[in-house]
């Protein structure tokens, strides 16, 4: 099956990410991640992109970049040929080092713009590995000691070159738009196969019949869809559902508002006394 081409970013800002091959492990020690920083160093002189965030972890790469050239096929090839070619050669094997295709994301807006890189800075907090401003493998050091192979301006005029605001915006927990984010790089299959998994997980015959049906009705079966979300991202839902991604995007924003909600009223419980107390 011919692979699907990507469509291109207005804004030429791209979310990158790769991971290993079974979800293995591409970084064992320090000569490891300082020679795909080496490279990915290379690759942003040979080809002039614009790097605004980074984020090395131990089985997966998160990069926002900004592709001038309109080269990222290119860019994204070299870097992961270049990285396979030391990788097999140090630990003696052979194969794959990658898992698929890179996944990327278009970056339209000042908003996800913002959100992703604190996104991305956010990742080894998250994965319990590390404080953002400690760990050695992210471009949030660049932002803070004014190094690195990170193009800070772009992001730092964002808060009036301010940096003391931009570090308390990295600090924030994360927001509707990195929670989308974390959404979308499940991304897994293509569109026809999604659209196999869509007619029969709602029993329809085509997924743009959705389209159809009134906005409840509709809602009600974009949240069944929405419960792949370890396998569908919003931009190809809206691809293959024909449905606005905007539209896509409220249901999920909406979805995860009821589920917050569930959260924080939690279940009743009983008390000695015989009271009921949440």
């Amino acid at each position: 099956m011919p692979r699907i081409a990507r469509v291109k970013s207005q804004s030429k800002i791209y979310h990158i990410m790769i991971r290993g091959i079974n979800k293995q492990d591409i970084f064992y020690d320090k000569h490891d991640y300082l020679k795909f920083l080496k490279e990915l160093k290379n690759t942003k002189e040979k080809y002039g992109y614009e790097i605004y965030a980074y984020c090395l972890m131990p089985n997966h790469v998160h990069l926002e970049i900004r592709d001038i050239k309109d080269c990222l096929e290119n860019i994204m090839r070299s870097l992961e040929i270049s990285y396979s070619s030391y990788f097999n050669k140090r630990y003696e094997r052979v194969g794959h080092v990658f898992q698929d295709r890179y996944l990327s994301k278009n970056v339209e807006d000042a908003e996800y713009l913002l959100g992703l890189q604190r996104y991305i800075h956010q990742n080894p907090e998250k994965a319990g590995i590390g404080k953002m401003e400690e760990y050695k493998w992210s471009s949030y050091k660049d932002y803070l000691y004014g190094y690195g192979i990170t193009d800070t301006n772009f992001v730092l005029e964002k808060f009036s070159n301010n940096k003391q605001e931009f570090m308390k915006f990295n600090q924030e927990v994360k927001n509707e738009i990195e929670q989308i984010i974390d959404f979308e790089v499940g991304y897994k299959f293509t569109d026809e196969e999604l659209s196999e998994i869509i007619k029969k997980r709602l029993k329809i015959e085509n997924p743009q019949d959705i389209q159809k049906y009134n906005i409840n009705v509709r809602e009600e079966m974009l949240k069944e869809i929405i419960a792949l979300k370890e396998i569908v991202s919003v931009r190809q839902m809206a691809r293959v559902i024909g449905i606005d991604k905007k539209n896509i995007a409220r249901v999920i924003k909406k979805s995860i508002k009821e589920v917050s909600q569930m959260v924080q009223i939690g279940p009743k419980r009983t008390v000695p006394n015989g009271d009921t107390r949440r």
